[in-house]
């Protein structure tokens, strides 16, 4: 086996191993975070509702279909006059817990990574190919192939969880400050009387 191979072999599953450990490590900040978010609450499925440590109910307040969120809220006047208030929550509304309705990965940073670890994926792939058509020997056609299935089974699973969470990325706010100029998607600039901005 040539070095070319066994290098290129070895880079292509290290890109294959990474984009995994990409994305165990970003799933498991994401899980740690929503633990530390409700650090002291047990959560019950069958009614839907958490339960703080005084053993008040939080009950789903808002769901917010855009951002795919459920959000449960204390009663305000429970938490306002609850003696471990201070170090629950500083919200005079009631406490808040926001728990997402889809699995990871829900959220836009989820979705970062998971379409970083695509492309490693994808590169590891395209390293393979290219190696592969530069080398027939039996020994490392097999050794290239096999990690192409292995790449190619990996960027479908990443493809398929990614496409089955759209993005909903909330529409761009129209400016409303006279001194911003808008342009048409053909990048052009609506008329101006001031001869500065008819410049192109």
């Amino acid at each position: 086996m040539s070095p070319e191979v066994a290098l290129a072999a070895g880079y292509a599953g290290l890109l294959v191993t990474g984009a995994f450990v990409l994305e165990w490590l970003s799933a498991h900040t994401h899980r740690r975070s929503l633990r530390f978010r409700t650090a002291g609450f047990s959560y019950d499925e069958t009614q839907d509702h958490w339960e703080c440590p005084e053993g008040q109910h939080l009950w789903p307040h808002e769901f917010d279909h855009e951002r795919r969120l459920v959000r449960y809220r204390a009663k305000a006047h429970i938490c306002n006059g609850c003696a471990r208030k201070a170090a629950c929550t500083d919200s005079d509304r009631g406490r808040e817990i926001v728990r997402p309705l889809d699995p990871w990965p829900h959220s836009e940073a989820g979705r970062f990574h998971r379409a970083v670890s695509l492309v490693m994926v994808v590169l590891a792939g395209l390293i393979l190919v290219v190696e592969g058509a530069r080398h027939h020997e039996p020994p490392e056609a097999a050794l290239l192939v096999g990690l192409l299935v292995a790449a190619v089974l990996a960027a479908r699973w990443l493809l398929r969880d990614l496409r089955a969470h759209p993005a909903n990325f909330p529409a761009p706010p129209v400016p409303h400050d006279p001194g911003v100029v808008v342009t048409a998607a053909d990048g052009r600039r609506p008329q101006s009387r001031w001869s500065s901005q008819r410049r192109p």
